[in-house]
C-alpha cells in the first residue's frame, strides 16, 4: 500500500516562503505536485523524477517554486518563494511509475490528501 503524506502547508503573508514535503510509503517512484483552488481544475506544479536528475516547473512559476527531493527519506519537497495570493489552493503530491513524471493529473497511481496554502495580501 503506497501512502503519501504532505506537510508544510499554511497561511503566509504575499511575499513569503513556505516549503511543502511529500512523505511517501514504500519504493521511489517519479513524483507531482499539483494545486487546486476552488472553482479551478487541478493545476501542475512541478515534478521530478524517480532518481532526481530531471526535474520541471512551468513557465509561469520558474524562478518562484523549486521541486527536489531526497531518496534516503523517500520525501519530494516544493519550496515556493515569493508567494502571490494567487497561489492560494489546496497542494497535493502525486506518485507514478513508468519512465518520469508527467503534466497530467490522470497519469499519476497514487495521491495524498493535500495540504491548504492561503496566501494572504
Amino acid at each position: 500500500q503506497v501512502q503519501l503524506v504532505e506537510s508544510g502547508g499554511g497561511l503566509v503573508q504575499a511575499g513569503g516562503s513556505l516549503r511543502l514535503s511529500c512523505a511517501a510509503s514504500g519504493r521511489t517512484f517519479n513524483m507531482g505536485w499539483f494545486r487546486q483552488a476552488p472553482g479551478k481544475e487541478r493545476e501542475f506544479v512541478g515534478g521530478i523524477s524517480r532518481s532526481g536528475g530531471s526535474t520541471y516547473i512551468p513557465d509561469s512559476l520558474k524562478g518562484r517554486f523549486t521541486i527536489s527531493r531526497d531518496n534516503a527519506k523517500n520525501v519530494v519537497y516544493l519550496q515556493m518563494n515569493s508567494l502571490k495570493p494567487e497561489d492560494t489552493a489546496v497542494y497535493y503530491c502525486a506518485a507514478r511509475s513508468g519512465t518520469s513524471y508527467s503534466i497530467s493529473p490522470r497519469a499519476y497511481d497514487y495521491w495524498g490528501e493535500g495540504t491548504q496554502v492561503t496566501v494572504s495580501s
